[in-house]
């Protein structure tokens, strides 16, 4: 039963990874909230310093996300979208 159920998890990952892979951009103001709404950055990565030296580094968590890569993809979409296609400086979203 087990590994039905992790074979099942599976084969939904992966469609819900192709459903998420096959998003267009077609729309400026869809292509700006993507923009504003994914970071350009794991937010919550950080380094830790005391009086101006590193103790200790928090790592990516973003990259638990098992959509991530997919996310990245989509930001990355939606910014060639506005300046290839829009002619608009995205430096505003970097």
């Amino acid at each position: 039963m087990n590994c039905l159920t992790s074979t099942h998890n599976n084969n939904l990952l992966s469609s819900m990874r192709q459903q998420l892979s096959s998003i267009e951009i077609c729309h400026p103001k869809v292509a700006r909230l993507l923009c504003k709404m994914i970071p350009a950055r794991c937010p919550f990565e950080r380094e830790i310093k005391l009086f101006n030296r590193p103790i200790a580094h928090i790592p990516p968590f973003c990259k638990l996300n098992p959509f991530y890569d997919q996310i990245v993809e989509i930001r990355f979409k939606s910014l060639s979208y506005l300046a290839d296609h829009c002619g608009e400086d995205i430096t505003l979203y970097c």
